[in-house]
């Protein structure tokens, strides 16, 4: 699958040993709180000075020193090439509707997967499963599955119980390979984090939607926030800066260099 890549430098940022604090899952070794973090999906880049942690897609390379977070799209196809090759290999497990059309989230062009029934949610977990060996095999300390809240926007084909159901066949995975797991977003399933195994949460906009606070709380401040705006970012800083690690970027993540590139956090004017 075609998937956002980058390449990684394999230079070790700035900054001591990275922080990280056990998890209830066994030898699973979760991030510390408030780690400054840098959030790099649309392509990979040497981190800033005094990053700590940083999130890259699947597809690059860790970054030697720093907690690893490894971003897969687990309950939505990428779009592009990765949309014919699930058509091509597992088009039952794409979600359809009741005329036979292929559900889609209009916002990224990211067809659904159909997490609908046990039988789809083992299939797909066999799937994914093989992308969260491959983070654990290039050295990623953790996983972000991405569209937990994918739910939303299915026309009621899908429910929250669908999606716990199978974000705990993904911490389960995750977990037998020594990885952490984030709750991506959705404070709906806050209240399942035990039972689904989630060990820290990667939420985008808490600062806007204002949920900052349930995050931190229920994470213990083990919990990265992107914001994609200036003002809100500011206000985060404010209002959970010494409660969470928030950062500012561009809603495109592109890397350093690039135009339109945009990276703050609240502990530096980088």
């Amino acid at each position: 699958m075609v998937l956002l890549a980058g390449c990684s430098s394999g230079e070790p940022a700035e900054g001591s040993t990275p922080a990280a604090t056990a998890s209830a899952h066994g030898g699973v070794r979760g991030p510390a709180a408030r780690l400054p973090f840098d959030y790099q999906l649309g392509g990979a880049y040497r981190p800033p000075a005094g990053v700590r942690a940083v999130s890259r897609d699947r597809t690059a390379a860790p970054v030697p020193g720093l907690y690893n977070i490894c971003y897969v799209n687990a309950f939505q196809s990428q779009p592009g090439d990765a949309v014919g090759w699930w058509r091509k290999h597992h088009p039952d497990l794409l979600l359809h509707d009741g005329e036979g059309r292929p559900v889609v989230d209009e916002d990224w062009h990211e067809p659904l997967l159909d997490i609908s029934g046990a039988a789809e949610r083992k299939a797909l977990a066999d799937i994914v499963g093989r992308w969260i060996d491959g983070c654990a095999d290039a050295g990623f300390d953790a996983v972000e599955p991405d569209n937990l809240d994918s739910y939303e926007r299915s026309h009621h084909l899908l429910t929250a119980d669908d999606a716990a159901d199978f974000a705990r066949l993904l911490a389960e995975r995750a977990h037998r390979r020594g990885l952490a797991i984030a709750q991506k977003n959705t404070t709906d399933l806050l209240g399942e984090r035990d039972y689904i195994g989630f060990d820290f949460a990667v939420v985008e906009e808490c600062g806007s939607f204002q949920e900052c606070g349930e995050f931190a709380t229920a994470y213990r401040g083990r919990a990265f926030d992107i914001e994609y705006g200036a003002k809100a970012f500011d206000r985060a800083c404010r209002s959970w800066g010494g409660k969470l690690s928030v950062t500012l970027r561009d809603r495109d993540v592109t890397p350093a260099g690039e135009r339109g590139h945009v990276y703050r956090r609240c502990d530096s004017s980088v």
